[in-house]
């Protein structure tokens, strides 16, 4: 039975994000004994397996679908869809529900299934990829911002309005990452400087207006002054809980760890199966397996570099970029929160950490990177332009 004929693109990409799938199964397991106890639990953690379990075949289930998806309808569907994904942030923030104590207005219920969903991973998804269309679409032509305004910069505007006061990470992930892409895509840098510019003044009025009138609006602004203190050693010694709690458990996972399942640490370090899940592989897989996990991402990244050349269009390769890196980088982020490196910031280890949101959007992201590695397309050829008119990306892609 040839495995070609039931998947197509790349094979070794397939079974990196599978690895990642299937372990997970390991440190989800051992950490949910955590949560097995909290409030009245009677410490079954079985259901919370069984729901790991389900998040994944549920994760595989779209990745496969996306991926036998041809790439170029992405492009159409962004178009269709961003609009009332915005909308959905919206209603978000107007209904949204409380997971763990957490702000409410992040979730939301999808009705008749009961399950959670954060919003804001799924429009960032369709997001990037709006984002890769409007660039492919304005490729060697030149481009003033007022072009821009309403059909780039409008619903970029709309979806980092609608994420800030409840997820500042996922709101500063978001911005960096269509920056960086309009960057890649040949936007003119003048205008992006201007971007960063607008961004910054509207994050301090953001920020000034919360303060100033704190019943105003609900936000989260207090947390993300909190959490810089803790980062800069400023903070209590009960601020600092979770941080303290995880390089603990890091210490105590020394080089070959302490083995899986055996971690001292989950029952004292909050989120211990989603947002600190790195600092519980470090204490039962050692250095060893933290190291480990370190290149299985850098392997992704190269696969992502990879599809990226080989893709058959501007299109393919912005998305590629757009919806596969950003994985990458929020993987960067969980693993540097563990270990102290930056403030704690709520970001996921993506296809490892519990949560069906977390592993449904990226497992989607990857199907349509692995849409763009399974097309048989003929290579269409660039328009010919000269060196000086060469936008970032054709010389990212001459240059891997």
């Amino acid at each position: 039975m040839k495995l070609s004929r039931y998947i197509s693109g790349d094979l070794f990409l397939w079974s990196l994000i599978v690895a990642l799938l299937v372990f997970s199964i390991i440190p989800v397991y051992s950490a949910s004994a955590n949560l097995a106890y909290l409030g009245k639990g009677t410490g079954d953690t079985s259901r919370f397996l069984i729901r790991h379990l389900g998040h994944i075949i549920m994760g595989l289930i779209a990745m496969w679908a996306v991926h036998k998806t041809p790439y170029r309808l992405f492009n159409g569907l962004s178009v269709l869809l961003i609009y009332p994904a915005i909308v959905l942030l919206v209603i978000t923030a107007l209904q949204g529900t409380t997971m763990g104590g957490a702000n409410a207005s992040r979730w939301i219920t999808i009705p008749g299934i009961g399950m959670q969903l954060q919003t804001s991973t799924l429009v960032f998804v369709i997001l990037m990829v709006y984002v890769a269309k409007y660039l492919s679409n304005i490729a060697h032509k030149t481009i003033t911002f007022k072009q821009s305004l309403l059909p780039l910069w409008l619903p970029v505007g709309l979806t980092l309005l609608f994420v800030l006061p409840s997820n500042f990470s996922t709101t500063a992930l978001i911005f960096i990452m269509v920056l960086a892409l309009c960057f890649i895509g040949g936007y003119p840098w003048k205008y992006l400087l201007g971007i960063i510019g607008v961004g910054i003044v509207a994050l301090s009025l953001f920020i000034l207006t919360a303060k100033a009138f704190p019943d105003l609006f609900p936000n989260r602004v207090d947390t993300w002054i909190s959490r810089i203190e803790n980062f800069s050693g400023s903070g209590t010694a009960d601020t600092n809980y979770q941080t303290e709690r995880a390089l603990a458990a890091i210490s105590e996972g020394g080089i070959p760890g302490v083995g899986p399942g055996k971690s001292m640490l989950r029952p004292f370090l909050p989120q211990s199966s989603s947002d600190f899940i790195y600092a519980i592989i470090i204490e039962e897989f050692g250095f060893i397996g933290a190291f480990g996990i370190v290149i299985m991402y850098l392997l992704i990244l190269f696969r992502l570099v990879v599809i990226t050349k080989k893709a058959k269009d501007i299109f393919g390769r912005l998305v590629v970029i757009g919806v596969g890196f950003p994985i990458i980088f929020q993987a960067c982020i969980n693993m540097a929160v563990a270990v102290n490196l930056m403030p704690v910031t709520g970001q996921t280890l993506p296809f490892i950490s519990s949560g069906g949101t977390s592993i449904l959007m990226s497992c989607l992201a990857m199907g349509i990177v692995l849409s763009v590695s399974a097309s048989k397309d003929v290579k269409e050829p660039l328009e010919e332009t000269k060196e000086e008119d060469m936008n970032p990306l054709d010389v990212l892609s001459e240059t891997i």
